[in-house]
């Protein structure tokens, strides 16, 4: 049976008509991202792939290609062998590589020959990633973004997890980034994505929403972590999403604060190198105070002062100069960040 091939826009709008996604590419290019699901049968290891683009730069395309089809069918060899012995007459495998050309060629010219249904990603991971990059760009404008604006520590993440409970549709850019937007924001053993990642989680993210259906999110600056936000999608949450006000008492903030970023009392001395990186906004003699109290274990004081003298009035002026309508929006006063607090708030917004 033939080949087939198919566009990266075909295979974006349905790769669940595939039994299996093969990425042939390198581990090291699988680890930066990879299409939805992907599973990676490298027909060229890191290690080969550095000798074969070496040999072709310092000596010859023939002596290069030479060595690299020995490799090539040797790992695809071991890949058949380890892989295919279950697999019935109709599986049906998608198989793509950097640009859709010889190292997924190789792969799928042997699926085929086998008998397989292979079809092969024409424009490769390459051409995918453009798909990508063009929808999180035209996306963002189908949606009603409910935008869950409120100073840190005032429950906005927990209220989404509440909302996703009670059924509600979310986006929790946070989540998909793996970092909670602050200096302090980065999760113990959870690294953030790569960038390209992080734009296909959020690309897989926007596909499942219903656009007939709110969507709710929390404010975000354009970076999160180390990872940048679509344009397109803060510009629409700026100029048209409608910002809810969640307010939460400052004491109930700080012990918020403590639970979610409790982790640090086991490492003062980290939680004080991240510090440093505010001496620039705040001064040496301001972040030396709050690293004095971490190291002297006043973890509800130093949250406390971080809050009123550093996030609040950042807060403060990035809303002021995104949302312009946040002081006639409505609020919503949770009474602390418990579990019963949050779900009637829930409830209350979707009423």
């Amino acid at each position: 049976m033939p080949l087939r091939n198919i566009t990266a826009a075909e295979a974006a709008a349905d790769l669940s008509a595939f039994d299996a996604v093969i990425d042939a590419r390198s581990p090291a290019e699988f680890a930066l991202d990879h299409l939805p699901g992907a599973i990676n049968w490298p027909v060229l290891d890191d290690a080969q792939r550095r000798i074969v683009g070496t040999l072709y730069v310092q000596t010859s395309a023939l002596e290069a290609r030479k060595l690299g089809a020995v490799m090539v069918a040797r790992n695809v060899a071991e890949h058949l062998e380890r892989w295919i012995a279950d697999k019935p007459r109709d599986w049906q495998p998608l198989v793509y590589c950097w640009r859709g050309g010889q190292r997924s060629g190789a792969l799928a010219w042997f699926l085929e020959q086998i008998g397989f249904r292979t079809a092969k990603l024409a424009g490769g991971y390459k051409g995918f990633r453009a798909v990508v990059l063009k929808d999180l760009a035209a996306w963002p404008a189908r949606f009603d973004f409910r935008v869950l604006a409120g100073r840190t520590g005032s429950g906005k993440t927990r209220l989404l997890q509440a909302l996703a409970e009670q059924g509600a549709q979310v986006l929790d850019l946070e989540g998909l980034a793996c970092h909670r937007g602050s200096i302090l924001g980065n999760l113990p053993g959870q690294p953030q994505p790569s960038q390209k990642q992080f734009d296909n989680r959020l690309w897989q993210a926007l596909r499942q929403l219903d656009a007939s259906r709110p969507v709710f999110v929390e404010s975000e600056s354009k970076k999160i972590g180390r990872l940048q936000l679509p344009d397109a999608l803060i510009a629409h949450m700026h100029a048209h999403g409608r910002v809810l006000r969640v307010e939460m008492p400052d004491a109930a903030r700080v012990q918020l604060l403590l639970e979610d970023y409790g982790f640090f009392a086991d490492d003062a001395e980290a939680f004080c190198r991240l510090l440093d990186g505010l001496v620039t906004l705040r001064g040496r003699e301001t972040v030396g105070r709050w690293q004095a109290l971490a190291r002297a274990g006043q973890w509800a004081e130093v949250f406390a002062q971080l809050m009123h003298e550093h996030y609040d009035p950042l807060y403060l002026r990035s809303m002021d100069r995104h949302y312009s309508g946040l002081s006639s929006a409505d609020a919503l006063r949770l009474a602390d960040g418990g579990p019963d607090a949050l779900r009637q708030a829930a409830q209350a917004l979707l009423a």
